[in-house]
């Protein structure tokens, strides 16, 4: 089967500072159009790589998995980045940056613990998932009910996702973790760490879910129970 070309396809984003492909690490100064061989590349460790400065870990559920073919190993959250397609174009676009509240948190309580997850993928073989374990093989998400907790979302892939969890608002931070704006659905760009917090108001089961379908139908969703 000939090698994909995705070098056109809209949506996708090469911006982030660096990715790794099956392995490979790609600086952002530049690709290449010619085909990469990973034969050599197999016996590579890269787990000291997560203790470094400014280096991003990733879940075990990633390594040598066949439904991920790519990390972000330095992340941001960017919410100044207008995204692929808009920036630098002589005109003023809004950004997450640029909402305001105008109220206050609404709960108030500092987060009492995170969950994070990462937004994973594989191009060629068209999956996408949370932390690369598709929808059918996950476990759900438990939140205890009124609990106020963080969510930080890592996007692993070169791809825009909104995130959107059904039953209770998402409360966007900021680089500094303070309260920003409330929000359904947050969107996450190609290489991004973006927290939000969360108060567990709404007993039952509940959708989490990307909001481009096609990467919903194909794994990247999960469900959230909220339980006494």
């Amino acid at each position: 089967m000939a090698r994909m070309d995705h070098s056109q396809m809209g949506g996708m984003d090469n911006s982030g500072e660096m990715m790794s492909m099956d392995g490979a690490d790609l600086p952002d100064s530049g690709t290449s159009s010619a085909p990469m061989d990973h034969s050599s590349m197999a016996g590579m460790d890269h787990s000291r790589m997560a203790g470094m400065p400014g280096m991003q870990s990733h879940p075990a559920s990633e390594t040598d998995n066949p439904l991920v073919d790519m990390q972000a190993m330095s992340v941001s959250p960017k919410l100044n980045d207008p995204g692929i397609g808009l920036r630098n174009n002589g005109r003023k676009v809004l950004t997450y940056a640029d909402l305001k509240s105008r109220f206050e948190d609404p709960d108030g309580r500092e987060p009492g613990r995170t969950i994070e997850l990462h937004l994973t993928g594989h191009m060629e073989k068209f999956a996408w998932s949370f932390n690369g374990i598709k929808f059918s093989d996950a476990a759900p998400v438990l939140l205890k009910y009124g609990e106020r907790l963080r969510i930080t979302l890592i996007n692993d892939t070169m791809m825009t996702h909104p995130i959107h969890l059904h039953g209770m608002w998402s409360d966007l931070e900021d680089e500094n973790g303070n309260f920003m704006v409330r929000k359904h659905t947050i969107d996450v760009p190609p290489g991004t760490k973006r927290s939000y917090r969360v108060t567990a108001d709404a007993l039952g089961r509940w959708a989490y879910h990307c909001h481009l379908l096609y990467h919903m139908e194909m794994g990247m969703f999960r469900e959230v129970r909220v339980e006494e």
